[in-house]
């Protein structure tokens, strides 16, 4: 019998039928998708972002529970559609009428959920960065029904996020952080920044090194220096590079001279 909503895979045929396979082959090799490479094995239909979202507008109403579907999908922009269409709606039920809205605060601990339950597909750099600010970054700031709804529960989710053995797990943790730095507080970032400073990957030295940077841009450039202060002498460069780089060149020169080699 035939629904009289959107589902999983209309989205999924939706986003199948504009495949090109002359981006596909660019965005494969963008992302690392050889043996070895972190994104190993992921598969593109070839689709640029704009049109990802523009299918994740159009599917925004789709029912909750289709949206795993999406999650799972071997295709890489299947699954960003998937991740879009959490954060269009997350948004909306964040909006500063519904903070304390109890019916909002549930929907957007659901979204939360569903986000946490399906981390590990969101396997590459860009449905990290796309996602989890907007989402758990933004959950961070808001009142929530979980757990016993402290900060201390939270810095628990992104703990545990930060332990994982998974790479994308732990992006999440740091990436995160760049809402809670935007609206005033570092303390998110400063955390999941020292606790990640030694990781053995590029794409968390490049990411503890932006969300480091957005402290100094949002927050105060004295609470990076006084980051830097404690722990430039023991940072990947790339970290420190990226962390640095609206800072004087005199003072670049300065903290790139204490930079682990």
């Amino acid at each position: 019998m035939k629904t009289n909503y959107i589902t999983s895979s209309d989205i999924i045929d939706r986003l199948v039928s504009q495949r090109n396979d002359e981006q596909r082959r660019v965005l494969m090799r963008f992302f690392k998708t050889g043996p070895g490479e972190y994104g190993e094995g992921d598969e593109f239909l070839g689709l640029k972002v704009p049109q990802t979202r523009e299918v994740a507008k159009w599917a925004v109403d789709v029912p909750l529970g289709e949206v795993p579907q999406l999650l799972l999908s071997q295709w890489h922009e299947v699954r960003l559609c998937g991740l879009l269409i959490l954060v269009l709606r997350f948004e909306c039920l964040a909006q500063k009428r519904l903070t304390d809205n109890t019916e909002a605060i549930r929907s957007r601990d659901e979204i939360l959920t569903l986000y946490l339950r399906y981390a590990e597909n969101a396997d590459n750099w860009d449905l990290v960065d796309l996602s989890a600010p907007k989402i758990l970054g933004r959950w961070l700031l808001l009142p929530t029904l979980l757990g016993d709804g402290s900060r201390d529960y939270k810095r628990s989710v992104v703990d545990a996020l930060a332990e994982s053995s998974c790479l994308w797990k732990q992006r999440m943790s740091i990436v995160c952080s760049q809402m809670p730095t935007r609206y005033g507080d570092p303390s998110w970032c400063l955390r999941y920044a020292a606790i990640h400073l030694n990781h053995p990957h590029d794409l968390m030295h490049k990411a503890v090194g932006w969300m480091l940077r957005d402290v100094g841009n949002h927050v105060s450039m004295d609470v990076l220096r006084q980051f830097l202060d404690e722990h430039a002498h023991h940072m990947p460069r790339t970290a420190l590079r990226y962390a640095i780089e609206r800072m004087t060149d005199e003072e670049r020169q300065y903290y790139l001279h204490y930079a682990k080699r």
